[in-house]
């Protein structure tokens, strides 16, 4: 069974991925989980003051 976490614990791990200056690769060694969640978790979860560059899907916007 896939472990659940709280909102709080992913938000925390995505503050440490985006501003800690580690690599990804160790932040989710050092929080526990795997690097592919943790890279959906920065895409999903975007830091305060970060562009939120991947929220509109690509051929939506009309020019």
């Amino acid at each position: 069974m896939a472990t659940r976490y709280t909102e709080e614990f992913r938000c925390d791990a995505v503050r440490i991925a985006t501003t800690s200056g580690l690599t990804r690769p160790k932040v989710a060694s050092d929080v526990g989980v795997g690097l592919s969640t943790l890279s959906k978790r920065v895409q999903k979860y975007p830091s305060p003051g970060r562009a939120l560059s991947n929220t509109v899907p690509r051929g939506s916007m009309k020019t």
